[in-house]
């Protein structure tokens, strides 16, 4: 955990958390009474078996959907009693989303997909200083004017993650975010991510299938049958090598 945190300080807090779907006549119980709670400055990884409610789990924390039942707290803010708009603004001020396979908006250069989301989001512009820190705390200020596909799949995911910063986001969520790299650039994303939680504090909360990846940050949320089974801080964090 970061020096920024302070003890007790809960920036996520799930209670009694239930999601039932309907698929036809079949009810399916996705989570059932799933319970966590992630520190300020945290850097905290869900794990699971497929089937165990992981990213029920997480489009939940994002917002994108209602539980059937229970709370989730997000920054002091019962995100689940929230209506549509309340939702929307929560998702914009203070979530920023990673996932598996990037997302970014091909006919845009890497400029174009950073500064397109104040534009959504505020009707607003992305000041040139903040646009260029961004792109230097992920390593690509020297290619803002190239279009995602003339990048590697490492750095299209590392301006998706520029991208997922540009609101300041008290919380960052990843969505199996190494699942479409090999070891070596899933490796440099952990690392990177490493790097946001210890140098500015980032509260990061990431889905993975990998246990190597998971070893990465401070704790580990073990889920099964839409149930937290465990949640135990990782004592040892698993080493990574430099980034490029």
């Amino acid at each position: 955990m970061s020096d920024a945190a302070r003890p007790n300080d809960v920036i996520l807090e799930t209670q009694d958390l239930r999601m039932v779907y309907h698929v036809g006549h079949v009810e399916v119980n996705a989570l059932r009474g799933a319970n966590l709670r992630v520190q300020r400055g945290e850097f905290a990884s869900i794990v699971g078996p497929s089937g165990s409610g992981k990213s029920t789990l997480l489009h939940l924390l994002g917002g994108l959907a209602s539980p059937t039942s229970g709370r989730i707290l997000l920054d002091g803010v019962d995100l689940s009693a929230a209506g549509d708009a309340e939702r929307t603004r929560l998702r914009r001020d203070k979530i920023g989303f990673v996932f598996q396979r990037f997302n970014l908006l091909p006919t845009l250069t890497v400029r174009g997909n950073l500064e397109i989301v104040p534009q959504i989001h505020r009707n607003g512009r992305l000041p040139e200083a903040r646009l260029r820190k961004l792109l230097d705390l992920v390593g690509l200020a020297h290619k803002v004017d190239m279009k995602p596909l003339d990048l590697s799949a490492g750095e299209q995911q590392r301006v998706a993650i520029a991208r997922a910063l540009v609101t300041s986001p008290a919380i960052l969520l990843a969505d199996e975010p190494t699942g479409n790299l090999d070891s070596e650039n899933g490796d440099n994303i952990l690392s990177l991510f490493r790097d946001l939680n210890s140098s500015l504090g980032q509260t990061i909360v990431m889905i993975t299938h990998n246990p190597d990846a998971a070893a990465v940050g401070h704790c580990i949320i073990e889920m099964r049958d839409g149930h937290v089974v465990r949640q135990a801080r990782v004592e040892t964090p698993r080493r990574l090598p430099a980034r490029p």
